[in-house]
């Protein structure tokens, strides 16, 4: 009974989302400008926990506003279960698996790789895989990141305008359209514990829907409680970016996409690939509030993404994207009937899965079935709610729900009913009943490994030198320089990084290339003498070099080492 009574509260919040009205957009019907300014406001760690899910525990009148004003999207989902694969996907708009990126952590913590024999890598994407920023810059856009980054990689210098703390779209050139990203970490796992000592948002005694899987002890729900204060400050946020575009006077001229880099922090949400692991928020305001209220249903990845933007703005789909537009007139023309997902390494812990979800039903394929589901990962261990668990578990004291976390094994399949079953308890892999959904499921995910040369459980350094031979990371190769128009002579000198243009003329038309397949190119013109700057030009096309000015140039191809900086001029000195 116990659990029955737990229970009621939180399923409320799942036949709440499904009451509202859901009429569905017609988006034959939007009016956009003809390259509207792209702004994303990304949260951290955070489930659809608000109200407009269904989820009235706090109030958050600047999200609602958004979704007030905007389409509900119910069925968007991550990649992965946690933030560095899934902005690894966001930013490439290709799988984890096709990128070299499944593996939490391939460089920025290498404290953790050290345990276990891993060297520092980065994900290392076959060309001409681009970070979708770059290709908004070649299509006319500023570009600004504010501020995390994450991808499993090095971004070049040029994938972005600013990519900075500071970054925001008011810096751009008069009449540029902007594609802006805001992250707002507030919501981030570490929050829970970091700001412990801070006063709580909403009253220490409200009832806060505890998930079956954890148990309602005075700990957690303290981690709860937490975890809804930080919404209300990252709400606050919120209406803060809002009110700046209102105040500039753009708002009607932008797409403003809220969205989560993947599930809510709590432990058996983030880092798994159950629902509460890769669910997610997802809201877009149209210019003029067009379509305003309306929800869509459709199945969206993180990998719709790009292409979405891409849509939007004009943009052409590169051919190498695994995602599909949801928007735009180059949307496609069926919608998604899956979703994918993959769960690798976590810091210094394995454990190999991988999963595909219709719009009802989940199937997880655990690669190694030996290992237990909990994994005793050090950074989710500060947390109260872990310490809790870990506590009672070894006190005997949890439930059947609570206990299935710390199975010392697990199924090789597992296939749930998300409608039936919103928390993923109820293993139906070996129920008769569901024996051909299991074998269409199965058939899909067999499908998606295999088009996306999904390496697996492939031993990582073994991995690690299909990427980079020998376990080096390669360098991208210099700048070469090509002259098209003028009267001048080009001698190069010094390993191919000094070339001294001689010319008599105001200037001179140089072509750049670069032998490193995928690489893009970054240049300035500066005055001689001074110093390279932060912000790189993309080079798209030839361009023209005043005989008293001085070029400098590098290329990049993701997952390489940039190349060094070549220096063209008259006085190169």
């Amino acid at each position: 009974m116990r659990f029955i009574i737990r229970l009621v509260p939180v399923l409320f919040l799942f036949s709440a989302r499904n009451s509202v009205q859901k009429e569905s957009p017609d988006y034959n019907t939007l009016l956009l400008p003809e390259r509207p300014n792209i702004l994303w406001i990304v949260a951290e760690d955070m489930s659809p926990t608000i109200p407009a899910y269904g989820d009235s525990t706090v109030q958050t009148p600047n999200l609602d506003r958004l979704f007030r004003e905007g389409v509900r999207y119910t069925n968007m989902f991550s990649v992965s279960g946690v933030c560095a694969p899934s902005r690894f996907s966001i930013a490439t708009g290709i799988y984890t698996t096709r990128g070299g990126a499944q593996h939490m952590r391939t460089s920025s913590r290498p404290e953790y790789m050290e345990k276990i024999g891993v060297i520092p890598y980065e994900a290392t994407p076959d060309p001409p895989v681009r970070m979708m920023s770059e290709i908004m810059r070649e299509h006319g856009y500023y570009t600004t990141n504010n501020s995390k980054q994450d991808y499993q990689f090095e971004a070049p210098v040029m994938a972005w305008d600013e990519n900075s703390r500071q970054a925001h779209w008011k810096n751009r050139p008069k009449g540029i359209p902007f594609f802006s990203v805001v992250n707002i970490g507030v919501t981030h796992e570490s929050q829970i514990w970091i700001r412990a000592e801070d006063p709580l948002r909403i009253p220490s005694d409200q009832e806060v829907p505890i998930p079956p899987y954890l148990p309602d002890t005075g700990l957690v729900r303290t981690d709860v409680r937490r975890m809804y204060s930080n919404i209300l400050l990252l709400d606050a946020r919120v209406g803060e970016i809002l009110n700046e575009l209102e105040d500039a006077g753009i708002l009607e001229d932008t797409i403003v996409m809220f969205y989560s880099d993947h599930g809510g922090p709590l432990p058996r949400q983030k880092r798994q690939l159950y629902d509460s692991g890769l669910h997610v928020p997802l809201a877009i305001r149209f210019p003029g509030r067009q379509l305003a209220g309306l929800t869509d249903e459709q199945l969206i990845s993180f990998i719709d993404l790009a292409p979405t933007v891409f849509s939007l703005t004009g943009a052409p789909l590169p051919d190498y994207l695994d995602g599909r537009a949801f928007l735009g007139n180059q949307r496609a023309a069926m919608p998604r009937q899956f979703i994918h997902a993959a769960a690798d390494r976590f810091d210094a812990e394995y454990d190999t899965k991988r999963a595909v979800r219709d719009h009802r039903f989940k199937y997880i394929r655990n690669l190694q079935p030996d290992l237990g589901y909990y994994l005793p990962v050090s950074y989710r261990e500060q947390m109260a709610t872990m310490q809790e668990l870990l506590r009672l578990r070894d006190a005997g004291e949890l439930d059947e729900f609570q206990s299935q976390w710390f199975r010392t094994s697990k199924p090789e399949e597992e296939l749930f009913d998300t409608e039936t079953d919103p928390y993923e308890l109820f293993n139906l892999a070996e129920d008769p009943a569901y024996a051909e959904r299991l074998i269409k499921m199965r058939t899909e995910l067999n499908r998606w490994m295999k088009d996306t040369s999904d390496p697996g459980a492939m031993d990582e350094m073994d991995f690690v030198a299909s990427l980079w031979p020998n376990h080096i990371q390669p360098q991208s190769s210099a700048v070469s320089l090509e002259m098209l128009s003028g009267e001048a002579n080009i001698s190069n000198a010094n390993d191919s990084l000094r070339y001294v243009i001689t010319t008599e003329t105001d200037s001179v038309e140089l072509r750049l290339f670069t032998t490193t397949e995928g690489a893009s190119i970054g240049y300035q013109i500066l005055e001689p003498g001074a110093m390279e700057t932060d912000h790189w030009l993309l080079y798209t096309s030839p361009i023209v070099l005043p005989s008293d000015q001085i070029l400098k140039a590098l290329a990049h191809r993701i997952g390489y080492a940039p190349s060094r900086i070549v220096t063209a001029g008259r006085d190169t000195q």
